[in-house]
């Protein structure tokens, strides 16, 4: 969970204290290799493929999900490596004025999105309000052939008609419990003042 997420939870600046650990590192990576050879399956190959990361949780998850689709194309020649972005979509959320307004980091897109298979990758999808507003985001960006999603856990409760195409795992969840996501694993637990 991003600290972003964190902040704008009652109590409001409180800390993660974890409960259940539910995916250990050993999982994460596993699961990662999963998503990067079922993206690769899916697009026929990782050309014309641009991986995004949403700030500040997806990041990591983009960066290893490229880097593996990175070395998966070092063992066919037919494939590359693909860019890989980070976007922010704070200024892009509908709930600008019932919560205070917190970019993150800059958005960095590598390539211009027309024509590309684009992957938003995110940490959690929990009400997919921050994936509608990633999807308003790209369009700053061009017009991508295809927009997909992969996620590490899902973990229901939405709000808004969105699935993910890739999810590293589904975990069913309370709607008072916080899902922490991380490359040291994932975790179940509160936020506590």
């Amino acid at each position: 969970m991003a600290e972003r997420e964190r902040r704008r939870t009652p109590p409001y600046g409180g800390v993660f204290v974890a409960r259940t650990q539910v995916m250990t590192q050993a999982d994460i990576k596993r699961a990662t290799w999963r998503m990067a050879h079922e993206i690769v399956e899916h697009n026929q190959g990782s050309n014309d493929l641009v991986v995004v990361g949403l700030q500040t949780g997806g990041v990591w998850l983009a960066t290893d999900i490229a880097a593996a689709i990175g070395e998966i194309a070092d063992t066919d020649t037919t494939h590359e490596k693909p860019p890989c972005g980070t976007l922010d979509v704070a200024f892009h959320r509908d709930d600008i004025g019932l919560r205070p307004l917190l970019p993150q980091a800059p958005t960095k897109i590598p390539v211009h999105l027309d024509g590309q298979a684009v992957v938003i990758v995110d940490d959690v999808l929990h009400t997919g309000r921050t994936i509608r507003a990633a999807l308003d985001a790209l369009n700053s960006y061009g017009r991508p052939r295809t927009v997909q999603l992969c996620v590490m856990v899902d973990r229901g409760h939405r709000e808004l008609p969105i699935r993910p195409d890739y999810v590293g795992k589904n975990l069913p969840t309370r709607q008072d419990e916080m899902v922490n996501a991380s490359r040291q694993g994932v975790d179940i637990g509160e936020v506590h003042k």
